[in-house]
């Protein structure tokens, strides 16, 4: 069984709220204040071995993320297929609401989207096995533990993946600035939102696998936005118009 790291109060305190299975958790020495006191408590109630470790130690698990004194091993996060994602549309009763993320590398990126994904309802996130960042112990860290509230699908091609979603029903809006105003694009039903790579956007290929390709207008100097607030900015578009 594989193992791995996840750092700060957090992504642990939504790590115990599951039935993840937890080896150890890693406190820092004389660290009882906040929330440290709920996580101990929570740990305690669950049997989990608890250690406490001096500072030296804590920085080492968490490769240079903030731990805030806390550091937990658990079992490596678990990826799901695409249609674990759609079922879990069709559970709520919703069209589905995917995420397609086509290259992108920013490990603090992709924990954001996930992060905001997990709070706009979306069903889940869908990353290419190759040239793209993973869930790690940064995701954790940077989705607050979002993650572990979210569904994520890595997939051998994302075109194909594109195909797969079409054959279901999703429409494919893709994030690009030849696009339409996203405000003026209709995102109802079933929709699956494409953002690219932070410097080079959405590939050709995924491009011409899109149904519609949207752009957030930029009216300063700045030519474009962060992949993560642009993907905050569509994501959110998609609950306004379905609320709407």
């Amino acid at each position: 069984m594989d193992f791995q790291y996840v750092v700060g109060r957090n992504p642990v305190l939504e790590i115990l709220k599951t039935d993840r299975e937890i080896e150890k958790l890693y406190i820092l020495k004389g660290e009882l204040q906040g929330s440290i006191n709920k996580i101990i408590g929570m740990a305690k109630d669950r049997n989990i071995v608890i250690q406490q470790v001096d500072k030296n130690k804590l920085d080492s698990l968490s490769e240079g993320n903030a731990h805030q004194g806390v550091v937990a091993l658990v079992t490596s996060y678990t990826y799901v297929d695409i249609d674990d994602i759609l079922n879990k549309a069709k559970e709520k009763e919703e069209p589905p609401f995917v995420v397609i993320l086509d290259g992108l590398e920013d490990p603090h990126n992709l924990g954001s989207i996930i992060r905001t994904a997990e709070c706009a309802g979306v069903h889940g996130i869908i990353i290419p096995k190759r040239r793209s960042a993973a869930v790690n112990q940064t995701v954790y860290k940077s989705s607050a533990g979002a993650v572990e509230h979210m569904l994520v699908a890595k997939v051998n091609n994302i075109v194909n993946a594109i195909e797969e979603l079409k054959e279901k029903g999703l429409w494919i809006y893709g994030a690009d600035m030849t696009g339409a105003d996203y405000y003026k694009t209709s995102l109802n039903g079933g929709v699956a939102l494409v953002i690219g790579n932070e410097g080079k956007g959405i590939s050709r290929l995924v491009k011409e696998k899109c149904d519609v390709l949207v752009k957030i207008p930029m009216l300063g100097k700045v030519s474009s936005l962060n992949a993560s607030n642009a993907a905050s900015i569509l994501m959110y578009e998609v609950v306004r118009q379905s609320n709407g």
